[in-house]
Order: structure tokens, then C-alpha cells, then sequence
């Protein structure tokens, strides 16, 4: 049985949808539907913006700190939800449950986080004037209504480093999941009533185009947040630069991975799944590129072909699967067309490359590793956003540095190597966001964000709450 919702979420409770039209929810690994949402319209939209718009005075005017409370709230109430939501985000997105599993604690996490962040709003801000007598008080203000438009790969987490800074710094929202991903996002607003946020604070309208569009062109909307392709980010930037409107865009990547010469296998050994391939490489920020020196070009393409065909492919509902199915029909069909292109290029499959046999429903689609590639490849150049690996041969550093900064984007990379100093001098000559050592993981106090083409603005730390929050600075003279 296929569980039907009508409903939008706007103004603190479930209200019908506008919109004739139905999203079905589909389960990756099945390739069967058992929900359906609605695709919410410009009506629904209008609608849940107008009820963020009345909110907004209200929840401005409270004061940080009972923000911070009510944040610290959700929290507990998504740390309470953690095995319902760990089980949506695979059945609707296919994340194996080894990682869905660690999903809502870590949405608590970064929220408590955020919420520790209060005192960058209620500490007195007074500044000398350099250059004349006298001082200005700063003050910091809500942008007002902050639209959020998220994508599919992590249903929860993306919302919630969207949603917390936004809430602490004020604003009110307005948020729209991806079509493909709504019903995590279903279950965030029941912990989002249960912690007592006002009506209209926070809205959810499900959808596909039509809202998207409606949400980043709607005179109501003061911010725009979104995470997405960088083609789609570029038409957000655009509407948004038309209005005079600020913009966070998150967008893709094609991130290098440079091996040092004196790297220590087991560490790479020991990482390369997470760093390249993690949520069966649907990540954007993964290092798909993988730099290696020519003298260990054999020794350690077999050493990562090695571990990336002995990790489980199957049931992500299996604790010990690694590769679960790509999220949808169509994506599996873009990372197949990206291998064939690959192949055609001259590339040649180390690993995988194809659908695995045995695995008859789902949107599978084998690990693959390539060997044989040359940077200015497409597979070298373009998001594939799947399971697929391009291990490239460099001369020396220089030629390495060279090969990690020719691209588009630059969101991510990293380093492996035994002295952890050469590798930070290395990674200091990257042209991109955010780099690890001999690991790859995000910290929610440090900002994130892509140089490039992997987009405009930032989030996490104090940096993230700042795209939230506009100033006025009152002068004085002494």
C-alpha cells in the first residue's frame, strides 16, 4: 500500500496542497513506489511564504537566547525520532544504514552547535573609529524570510545546516526538499511542532520546479539558501542577482584526492571508501579524482581496486553494506553514460563498470575504478556524482598541485601523506574550500564552502550564521 499524503505543512499545521499533481516516493533499492507527496505549486508557495512573512516580527523580536532554547528542543526531539528518520533516509534516498544510522545524531549535534553560537548575537559590539573621534554599535539583524532548497543525497543533514543557523540568526523559513527525498523532511516538521516553534516559523512545501521557482522568485523572500548542481545553482545566482537578493549557493565538485610519495597504504587503504566513494558517491564534496605518483602507480591503483571491489554491494538495510543503489533511475543511467564515456575516451575499467548481476531490482550500479586517465578527460572534468573513481599519474608535486587545480570547481580535496606537514604545505597550494589531511570530514565550527564553480557563500561556524543576518551601524561621537 502506497501511504498518500495531500498535505503541505504551512503556518504550524498540515493544511491540503493547491496542487493537483503528485510526487511518488521511490524506494532506490526496489525500484517500487510506496509514497506519494504533493508537488506543491506557485499557490502553495505563496501561501507558506505569506505565513513565514506574519511570523517574522514576532520571532525576530524574541531574543537569542530563547531561540537557542527552542533550538536545543529540536534537537532532542530529532535525537528521539533517530530510528524512524535513519529508516526513512534509506528507503526514500537508498543510503546503506551504516550511514543513515549516524544521520540524526549528527543533525542533533550541529544543531546544539549552532545554538551555541548565541552569544555572537547578545555580546555588545562597539567599534573605534579608526580615523576621527567617536565610536558605532553594530547591531545584527534577521535577513527576514530565508528560503531553503535542498537536494537529495543526505535528506536530513543539508536541511539542518540550512534550517539551525537560520532559526538562531531570526529568520523565519520557508523549506523545499527534493522531489525524490520529502518524507525525512515530513518527519523533521513533527519534531519541528513538538519543540514549540510559533506557527509560520518554519514551513515545508514539497515539490519539483514549479516551487522551487516560485520560492526563489517570490517578492516575499528576503534569502535564498541552496544546495544542488552547480547548472541549477547558476539560475538561482541569476534570479537572485535580477532582485537584488542574497544567495548561499552550495553546488558540485570534482574533487581531487593527491597521494604523496611517502603515503602509508594502510591509511589509505583505510580511507579511500569514505573520501571518494562515501553514500555510494553521491557526495559532492567526494575526491573523485585520485592523483597518485607514476613510480606507485601500479602498487596503488591495485591497492584501491582491492578495496573498493571487496566492499558490500546489496540491501542497504544491511548494516554491512557499503555501496547501497543510486537514488533514482535516472542518475543510475547519468553514471552509466559517464562510464561509457570514459571507456570511449580511452579510459580503461580497473573495477566495475556496469550493473551487478545479481543484484535484479534497484537502481544499482558497480563501484568502478578507471585507470589510463588523463586530466583533461571528461570523466577527469564533470560531476559524475556516482560510484566512480579516475586514478591519474603525476611527475612530481608541482605537476600534481597543477593537475588538482585544473577544474571548474573547487570544493574539496585530500591529502594523504605520512608527513603531515609536507601535506599541509601542499594543501595550502589548493584552490578549494576545504581540504583533509589523510581523511576527508567537515567540521561544524570551521567554515565550508567551494571556491569556483562549486558556489558563492558559506556554511558552518560563525561564518554560516553570518549569511543569515544583515547590519546597521549606529555612529557616535565622543
Amino acid at each position: 500500500m502506497i501511504d498518500q499524503h495531500d498535505d503541505v505543512y504551512i503556518n504550524g499545521r498540515w493544511r491540503p496542497s493547491h496542487s493537483v499533481r503528485r510526487s511518488p516516493v521511490v524506494n532506490p533499492a526496489t525500484g517500487e513506489e510506496w509514497a506519494s507527496v504533493p508537488d506543491g505549486n506557485r499557490e502553495d508557495i505563496h501561501d507558506a511564504v505569506s505565513a513565514a512573512r506574519r511570523a517574522f516580527p514576532v520571532w525576530a523580536g524574541t531574543s537569542p537566547a530563547e531561540r537557542a532554547d527552542l533550538i536545543l528542543r529540536l534537537a532532542d526531539q530529532i535525537q528521539a525520532r533517530a530510528g524512524a528518520l535513519s529508516k526513512l533516509i534509506t528507503t526514500e534516498n537508498g543510503t546503506p544504514v551504516a550511514e543513515s544510522s549516524s544521520a540524526p545524531g549528527h543533525a542533533a549535534a550541529h544543531l546544539r552547535h549552532v545554538a551555541g553560537l548565541v552569544n555572537l548575537l547578545t555580546d555588545a559590539d562597539v567599534r573605534l573609529n579608526p580615523m576621527a573621534a567617536g565610536s558605532s554599535v553594530v547591531r545584527r539583524h534577521p535577513v527576514g524570510v530565508a528560503g531553503l532548497i535542498t537536494p537529495w543525497n543526505f535528506p536530513l543533514g543539508l536541511i539542518i545546516i540550512k534550517l539551525g543557523p537560520a532559526l538562531l540568526a531570526g529568520c523565519t523559513v520557508v523549506l523545499k526538499p527534493a522531489p525524490e527525498t520529502p518524507m525525512a523532511a515530513r518527519l523533521l516538521m513533527e519534531a519541528v511542532e513538538a519543540s514549540g516553534f510559533p506557527p509560520g516559523v518554519v514551513n515545508l512545501v514539497t515539490g519539483s520546479t514549479e516551487a522551487g521557482t516560485a520560492l526563489v522568485d517570490h517578492t516575499g523572500v528576503d534569502k535564498i539558501s541552496f544546495t544542488g548542481s552547480t547548472e541549477v545553482g547558476r539560475a538561482i545566482g541569476a534570479a537572485c542577482g535580477r532582485l537584488l537578493r542574497p544567495v548561499t549557493l552550495e553546488l558540485g565538485g570534482k574533487s581531487p584526492a593527491i597521494v604523496l610519495d611517502d603515503v602509508d597504504p594502510s591509511v589509505l587503504a583505510a580511507n579511500i571508501l569514505r573520501v571518494s566513494m562515501r553514500n555510494t558517491g553521491q557526495t559532492c564534496k567526494a575526491c573523485t579524482r585520485l592523483l597518485v605518483p607514476a613510480h606507485r602507480h601500479d602498487e596503488l591503483l591495485d591497492l584501491v581496486a582491492d578495496v573498493v571491489s571487496s566492499a558490500p554491494i546489496g540491501d542497504p538495510c544491511d548494516p554491512a553494506t557499503f555501496f547501497g543503489p543510486l537514488v533514482s533511475a535516472r542518475q543510475r543511467e547519468r553514471v552509466l553514460r559517464y562510464v561509457d564515456i570514459g571507456r570511449s575516451e580511452g579510459a580503461k575499467t580497473v573495477v566495475g563498470g556496469g550493473v551487478p548481476t545479481e543484484l535484479e531490482r534497484g537502481f544499482y550500479v558497480e563501484p568502478t575504478v578507471f585507470r589510463d586517465v588523463i586530466p583533461n578527460m571528461r570523466i577527469s572534468q564533470e560531476e559524475i556524482f556516482g560510484p566512480v573513481l579516475a586514478v591519474i599519474p603525476y611527475s612530481d608535486i608541482d605537476e600534481a598541485v597543477a593537475i588538482a587545480n585544473d577544474s571548474p570547481f573547487g570544493l574539496a580535496a585530500t591529502v594523504f601523506g605520512a608527513d603531515v606537514e609536507r601535506a599541509r604545505a601542499v594543501a595550502e597550494r589548493l584552490d578549494t574550500g576545504n581540504v583533509g589531511i589523510n581523511h576527508y570530514g567537515s567540521n561544524a565550527s570551521a567554515p565550508f564552502s567551494g571556491h569556483k564553480a562549486s558556489g558563492l557563500g558559506t556554511e558552518f561556524g560563525p561564518e554560516g550564521l553570518t549569511q543569515y543576518l544583515t547590519y546597521t551601524s549606529i555612529h557616535l561621537q565622543d
